[in-house]
């Protein structure tokens, strides 16, 4: 006997009433049965690839409010468009974290999880190490300078599967709601007051690149000295309590020989972080250029009223992280107006670079089309595998 999900008919088999239909969608078939008797079957579907969108954290909010059409009419196209098997739209952990900022937390983050039906991309850090080890490894090996791009860096390999009628939401640990908005409010104010002595540098954008990377590199050595510091004065709390990206450097040894000797470990690891090798990761090389160019506006006259500023780029860390970590991985990416500036411009070029479609309100209708143009698309065998699949759909 079967937990039939949907009835079709009667039973091929024992000839029950209204007894046989679908149990569920699993990879790419059918899973059939009677709730009366033994008898199962299995229809195959085509194979589908889905396109990946990511949506910002702007769009979730404004759509959540149900008070501008513009994200409503958006909204309802991607839901059918989910429902269609053609588009598929995974939160990530950065949605979570920046979720938990605002009020009614609870009720906009179910939205998020339901818009993306279930679909979740690997968290932020997880993406960011098995670029940094792929790379580390590609470098040790004298493999090409260029990144290889795998979608299972950051997606499970069933995101292309067709999607099953049930799907579990598992929460995560949310760190302390008030010191990390804290936190982000005294980030963002310390970026801007940084603005008045960018616009005395002289140095050419490729020197603010290279300080970028710099940095970028510098912050993972010091998180693992200090993890490490911890551990040889006997504080053992630090395997608890260390930044996640101490562990960069210690997943980086674990990388090497066996037979590399232990004074030039480190050398290596420290090696790496200044080669080009690791300036081509996604992350780094979209995050560094996102930075390097928002310096470069701000040299050339961009966000001179602080107050303005401030309001304008109030969640430009988590949108750098956002757009660094996973659009390299999505065929579209919806993102404020502010960071789609930053993105179009030469120098980070980001749907040039890793052909991510950019939109915003700046070319809202052009989304618009790109979603109509999805469902154009779609092919005669999607059609039945639907119908297959989903019967309700057509009833």
């Amino acid at each position: 006997m079967a937990l039939v999900t949907y009835v079709l008919g009667d039973c091929p088999a024992c000839k029950r009433k209204s007894s046989f239909g679908n149990i569920d969608v699993r990879g790419s078939f059918v899973s059939c049965g009677c709730k009366s008797c033994q008898y199962k079957e299995r229809i195959p579907l085509p194979k589908i690839k889905k396109k990946i969108l990511y949506l910002d954290q702007f769009f979730f909010s404004h759509a959540f409010r149900g008070g501008d059409a513009r994200f409503i009419e958006a909204a309802e196209k991607i839901s059918e468009l989910a429902a269609l098997q053609l588009l598929v739209v995974p939160y990530s952990s950065i949605h979570e974290d920046e979720t938990h900022q605002w009020k009614g937390s609870d009720e906009l983050l179910k939205f998020i999880k339901s818009t993306s039906r279930g679909h979740e991309f690997a968290p932020a850090y997880d993406v960011e190490s098995r670029q940094i080890l792929k790379g580390f490894r590609a470098w040790l090996a004298g493999d090409p300078v260029e990144y290889q791009m795998e979608e299972r860096d950051a997606l499970k390999s069933d995101i292309h599967d067709w999607d099953g009628y049930f799907w579990i939401d598992v929460g995560r640990y949310v760190g302390d709601i008030d010191l990390i908005r804290g936190l982000k409010s005294q980030t963002i104010e310390d970026l801007v007051e940084a603005f008045d002595d960018w616009r005395k540098l002289t140095t050419a954008f490729q020197e603010d690149l290279d300080l970028e990377y710099r940095d970028g590199a510098r912050g993972y050595i010091d998180s693992y000295f200090n993890f490490a510091v911890r551990i040889s004065n006997g504080d053992y709390d630090a395997l608890l309590d260390s930044p996640i990206n101490s562990k960069i450097i210690q997943n980086m040894l674990r990388a090497l020989p066996e037979e590399t000797p232990q004074e030039d470990s480190l050398k290596k690891c420290s090696e790496f972080l200044i080669s080009d090798h690791f300036k081509q990761l996604p992350y780094q090389l979209l995050s560094c250029l996102m930075l390097a160019t928002l310096k470069a506006m701000v040299k050339n006259g961009a966000y001179t009223n602080k107050t303005k500023a401030i309001k304008r780029l109030s969640g430009f860390f988590y949108d750098v992280n956002h757009i660094a970590t996973y659009a390299p991985y999505s065929d579209a990416f919806v993102m404020d107006q502010p960071m789609a500036d930053i993105v179009k411009k030469p120098s980070v070029s980001l749907e040039a670079t890793f052909g991510t479609k950019v939109f915003s309100l700046n070319n809202w209708d052009e989304f618009l089309d790109w979603l109509d143009s999805l469902k154009e698309k779609m092919d005669e065998d999607h059609k039945v595998g639907l119908i297959e699949a989903y019967p309700y759909l057509s009833a």
